[in-house]
Formats: C-alpha cells, sequence, structure tokens
C-alpha cells in the first residue's frame, strides 16, 4: 500500500493563513489586532503578507513579538514588480524572507524579483491568478514557485475569482511539480467577510516557523475552506480517502476524467482508479492525481497533487 505524505508523516497538522493584510499595507487593522484575530479564530500561525512597494515604504511586518508558546508568525511579504502578460503588476506570495529584504530594483521584474526572494530562502506561491488573469505563459515565468494560490477566499466573494486550479492543473501538465495552497487574502474592511475563507493545514513535528517553512515548501500540507482529510492511500490502483464527514470524494488528474463517491456524511471511499481510463475515448494516463472533498454546504479540502512516480512502492 502506498500511504501518501503528508498524512503519512509524523507530526501534527497546524491551521495557518500566508496571505493577509494590516495598516501596515492597504488593510483596515493594526498588525497586532490582525495577529490575534487568527489566534481567536482557531489558527495556529499567520504571516502578514504586506504590500512590498515604495507607497508603502516596503514593509515586512516583524510580527515576532507577537508569538506565543502555542502561536507563531511567519516573516513574508506579497512581493510586486512589472509586468504581466496583461500589463499589471505581479502579485507574489513570499514566505520566510530576511527583515531587511531589499527593496524591487528599478529595472527588476516579476521572475527576477521572485528569483532573488526564492534566493533568500522563500517559500514562492503566485497569487490569485485568476483575479490577475494570468496565463499559463505567466505563470511559467516564475521558474522558483513552489505553489499556486488556488483559493483566495478576498477575491471570491469580491469578484468570484477566487479559483486558481486552472494555472495550478496547466502548469502541471507541463511538467512542473507544484503544490496549491488557500488564504483568505482578508484587509478586514467589510465586517471581516473576506476573512478566514480559506487556509492551509500544515504537517510539522513542531511549530517552528523554520519547521512550517521547511513543510511548505516539501509539500507537506493541503488547502481548506473547512472539512479536513485525514488520510489518503492507494493500493492496487484502488485510492482510499478518509475525512471529516462530506457528501462528495472526487479525484481528478489531468484529462476531464474523475471518479466520485457520492453520499450523506461520508467519513471515507474508495475510488477505483481504473475508471480513469475507460470510455469512448480514454487519455494517456495522468502522471497526477489530486483529490477533492465537499461538504453539505459546498466547502472544500484539497490535497496536493499525488505524482503517481513518487508514490512508494
Amino acid at each position: 500500500m502506498a500511504k501518501i505524505s503528508p498524512f503519512s508523516l509524523p507530526g501534527q497538522f497546524y491551521r495557518g493563513n500566508l496571505h493577509t493584510h494590516s495598516t501596515l499595507s492597504d488593510g483596515a487593522n493594526e498588525p497586532d489586532v490582525v495577529v490575534d484575530a487568527y489566534r481567536h479564530a482557531g489558527y495556529d500561525f499567520v504571516m502578514l503578507s504586506e504590500h512590498f512597494m515604495a507607497q508603502f515604504d516596503w514593509p515586512v511586518a516583524d510580527t515576532r513579538p507577537l508569538r506565543s508558546k502555542d502561536f507563531t508568525t511567519l516573516i513574508g511579504v506579497e512581493l510586486h514588480a512589472p509586468s504581466t502578460s496583461v500589463c499589471e503588476l505581479w502579485h507574489i506570495v513570499a514566505a520566510g524572507l530576511p527583515l531587511d529584504f531589499a527593496p524591487c530594483g528599478d529595472n527588476e521584474t516579476g521572475p527576477e524579483l521572485a528569483r532573488r526572494a526564492a534566493d533568500a530562502g522563500a517559500f514562492i506561491g503566485i497569487a490569485h491568478p485568476s483575479w490577475s488573469q494570468l496565463t499559463i505563459e505567466d505563470g511559467h515565468t516564475i521558474d522558483v514557485a513552489h505553489a499556486v494560490e488556488i483559493y483566495n477566499h478576498g477575491c471570491e466573494v469580491e469578484t468570484a475569482r477566487g479559483d486558481g486550479f486552472y494555472l495550478l492543473d496547466q502548469m502541471l501538465n507541463g511538467g512542473k511539480r507544484l503544490t496549491g495552497f488557500a488564504t483568505d487574502d482578508a484587509h478586514f474592511k467589510d465586517h471581516d467577510r473576506d476573512a478566514f475563507g480559506g487556509w492551509v493545514q500544515v504537517k510539522s513535528e513542531n511549530l517552528e516557523p523554520e519547521a512550517l517553512l521547511a513543510a511548505l515548501k516539501a509539500g507537506h500540507y493541503y488547502a481548506s475552506q473547512g472539512p479536513q482529510i485525514h488520510a489518503i492511500s492507494i493500493e492496487d490502483n484502488i485510492m482510499s480517502v478518509e475525512c471529516s464527514p462530506v457528501d462528495s470524494i472526487c479525484v481528478v488528474g489531468g484529462t476531464s476524467r474523475s471518479v466520485v463517491a457520492s453520499g450523506r456524511s461520508m467519513a471515507s471511499a474508495r475510488l477505483d482508479l481504473n475508471m480513469l481510463h475507460k470510455g469512448l475515448y480514454v487519455p494517456e494516463p495522468s502522471p497526477w492525481l489530486r483529490v477533492t472533498v465537499m461538504d453539505a454546504l459546498g466547502k472544500c479540502a484539497w490535497s496536493n497533487p499525488i505524482w503517481l512516480d513518487e508514490c512508494p512502492a
């Protein structure tokens, strides 16, 4: 049986948000108020990803004094530089930057800025691709990316452009081994309507920032709007999924094919992966798969891509 990480790894899952804002850039609340809001909402960590721009005096939020024994913070920013294919600024989440990370150079492009942040040790995520109207070609230019923001709650509630799977899946089909993270991108300007709607569950042996960053870079997490995924395994081409009670458990890959189990308050399912290769026209097998579980309210949790050539025998 192939037990799929991160569910098979030691440690525990820590709930965190990698994309939110305070008064250090364009958010409505002071940094300590924002951090306290996530702590009281049941999160284990948060990162203030302030807009790293001259108009905000290049802020890198020093939230270290706001850490405690059972809650921590990551240091990072939302990077911006010219320009995407629609001639807008890049939006790139960079988690794990030094506090003295240098401002964007006059002629520095988005891909160059992302490379500099990665060289400084950061986890690099391509932010809200649908909201930004990024093309597949745009995505491939960020060649140091670890992940794509596959759900952005703020973009969803404001513009119905919160879904980033089109970019992730097409980049996976192009051979890029990326992961997918969910956030809320909260600014706290409208009665918290944009807050607490998407997050990551990171598997780590402890809550130290360095351990969380290492786990993020390794893809040892899943993304959620509420449901929990407890275990995924594959044996004899049958995928077994265990989760909190949901009404749908689905596996998809790099084609239109899917295998779905539906019911009321299911906590597990066995999905026959052979069904991905049956029908009137049989495409080439996808080298990767991912799992989505959906509860009765339509809230989802999403596994990271599972590359079949990496599954243990």
